[in-house]
């Protein structure tokens, strides 16, 4: 054998050049691809994160035109005859306590003295 390659050798050189070009072609591609993966979840999670706020938002503003629509008022009429009741009756005293203090009915607090004292 001489100093020259063998057409084998070529061909063998050759196809593992192919190889090593084959595989460096798919580890760039692959970047490339994972690249593109994460900037398709990064934008997937800013479109849910916006979609969650603007549910969020809507579900507040239903509930406060609910809320708007369901306002309870007080009985004025009925607070005013409990009072001129009270009045009538001679207690002019607080919700809180008779004259007497606190008495031994539905305001028992466990004492009946007056507060305070």
């Amino acid at each position: 054998m001489s100093g020259g390659i063998s057409l084998g050798t070529i061909a063998l050189l050759a196809s593992a050049g192919a190889a090593v070009g084959s595989t460096a072609y798919s580890i760039y591609a692959g970047g490339k691809q994972q690249d593109a993966q994460k900037q398709a979840l990064k934008k997937q999670t800013t479109a849910q994160q916006s979609a969650e706020a603007s549910a969020l938002s809507t579900q507040r503003k239903s509930e406060v035109a609910a809320n708007d629509v369901n306002k309870k008022a007080p009985n004025v009429a009925s607070i005013l005859a409990r009072a001129a009741a009270m009045g009538n009756s001679g207690l002019s005293s607080t919700m809180l306590t008779g004259p007497g203090g606190v008495s031994s009915g539905s305001l028992d607090l466990g004492k009946s003295t007056l507060l305070g004292a």
